[in-house]
């Protein structure tokens, strides 16, 4: 069986991402409408992939009896009207995160997918990094002992832009920490296999002139007791921005570089010591005798192509998503939590 998708804001990450790799790895899917907020980028994009229908509006494309799922790639303050208006015509839902702008909306889209039995779920793909699945492998298998702490960055240079909806309020409503961190926050807690249950964060504005954050940092508790960091920064030069994943434990560290990010790329390093060191009052670095060093540098796979692939197969086989609704939904809870924090000064503590 083949998947015959839509997709809903076709001229930005669909275009860049998903849309060329659902078509050279997701052979289970085929893409036969999209439909933009912008005429001329439907049609751009339309000639581009010779897909055979392009729409000029949400209801027309999921009105269209082909189209089994919808992959929805637009601002997050619409995310909400469109995944009820795809689960009211019964269409299976992939959709960009962060999941919504507020709580209650992440709620009412949860309970209109269950009530139109349609399945939910969200494009947190770097999970599909084959590096970042080494990390969360070798985590979860105990090499590192017990975690105590894991540190994701992701940052970039974003100037302002005219028309730039990320750095918008009224669409975005946050800045560095929602666009870029939603990505972190999600890939500690998938490689701790531990939610996060506390948090603090200092948000900034120190370089660029608009009105969401450039400057985020932000700490974290986990379920497990592990520490985190998570840093996002929209003024930081992209050559210099190395997007680090490092995680600590009680034998060892993993760190990875430039798994972080849209490509399939990066490299793991493990420094993993046996059990039982002595202390050493000298506190001298001695790697080559105290720990064993290993370097994994994998053939990547394409991540948004991936996730396409593997929520086709749920629809097909009726299974669940990659990344359910209720991962997006836990995400944004940790990510409304850390604005709070960052408004009051205060920690936040997550209630489950």
């Amino acid at each position: 069986m083949t998947v015959k998708w839509g997709v809903i804001g076709a001229g930005g990450i669909a275009d860049r991402r998903t849309i060329p790799e659902m078509l050279r790895v997701a052979d289970n899917a085929e893409l036969v409408a999209v439909m933009d907020v912008n005429p001329e980028a439907t049609q751009r994009v339309a000639r581009k992939y010779g897909v055979p229908r392009a729409y000029g509006t949400e209801e027309g494309l999921l009105r269209d009896p082909e189209v089994q799922a919808v992959y929805i790639a637009t601002p997050q303050n619409v995310h909400h009207r469109q995944v009820l208006l795809a689960a009211r015509y019964g269409k299976h839902i992939l959709c960009e995160k962060p999941m919504a702008t507020s709580l209650q909306d992440a709620a009412e889209m949860i309970e209109a997918c269950q009530k139109a039995g349609v399945k939910l779920g969200f494009d947190y793909m770097m999970r599909f990094n084959v590096h970042n699945q080494k990390v969360r492998e070798l985590v979860q298998g105990g090499a590192l002992g017990r975690p105590v702490m894991g540190r994701a960055q992701l940052t970039c240079w974003y100037p302002p832009i005219p028309g730039a909806w990320r750095q918008k309020r009224e669409i975005a409503f946050g800045g560095a920490l929602i666009d870029m961190g939603s990505h972190c926050l999600d890939l500690l807690e998938w490689i701790f296999g531990s939610r996060i249950v506390e948090v603090f964060a200092f948000h900034d504005s120190l370089v660029q002139s608009y009105d969401v954050e450039d400057t985020s940092t932000a700490i974290l508790r986990f379920e497990n007791g592990a520490h985190g960091i998570v840093d996002n920064y929209f003024n930081v030069p992209d050559a210099a921005a190395k997007n680090f994943l490092e995680v600590y434990g009680s034998l060892g560290t993993i760190f990875a570089s430039g798994t972080i990010g849209q490509d399939p790329t990066g490299s793991v390093t493990t420094y993993l010591a046996p059990p039982g060191l002595a202390y050493s009052a000298d506190q001298v670095r001695n790697v080559s005798a105290d720990v064993r060093m290993e370097k994994y540098e994998l053939e990547g796979v394409p991540m948004y192509g991936t996730m396409v692939k593997l929520f086709s197969e749920a629809v097909e086989k009726g299974g669940e998503p990659p990344v359910p609704a209720e991962v997006g939904y836990h995400n944004l809870e940790v990510i409304m939590a850390l604005y709070e924090s960052a408004r009051g000064g205060r920690p936040v503590r997550i209630a489950y």
